[in-house]
């Protein structure tokens, strides 16, 4: 998701989409990166979380999300994975309706649909929100 620190020392303040399909969350994984994340990003200064992820996931995954239908599905504190020891990312988690095609952009490598079996192909993070999804009963586990 290529995040910078900009929350507080140590804390990567980022967001990001839950798309489930038919018992499956999509995931992404950039060029270079060997573990998947879930589509999303930081904001731009000033920049609403609305307005953000519906940049994000434009750049990553070529559709638009309706902002009207975005949904906070959780907010996850993990070890931060890719940055020095120490630093944890906080990740607002949202679903939202979108219209277009899902395709991978030029940043990303590879795009994919997660159950919980998956887990260990997923960034610390999406760990955790793929243990949510499950006991929420929305992937399977």
């Amino acid at each position: 998701m290529g995040f910078s620190d900009s929350a507080a020392p140590g804390v990567v303040d980022a967001l990001a989409w839950v798309c489930v399909r038919d018992g499956r969350v999509l995931k992404v994984r950039s060029r270079g990166k060997d573990v998947f994340y879930l589509p999303g990003g930081k904001r731009e200064p000033g920049e609403s979380d609305a307005a953000a992820l519906v940049r994000e996931v434009a750049e990553e995954v070529s559709v638009r999300l309706d902002p009207a239908t975005l949904r906070l599905f959780t907010v996850v504190d993990e070890r931060a994975h890719g940055y020095p020891e120490g630093t944890r990312v906080r990740l607002a988690c949202y679903t939202a309706e979108f219209t277009g095609t899902l395709a991978p952009s030029s940043e990303i490598a590879e795009l994919a649909w997660f159950t919980g079996a998956d887990a260990d192909r997923c960034a610390p993070a999406g760990v955790r929100v793929l243990e949510e999804l499950a006991r929420r009963g929305l992937v399977a586990g």
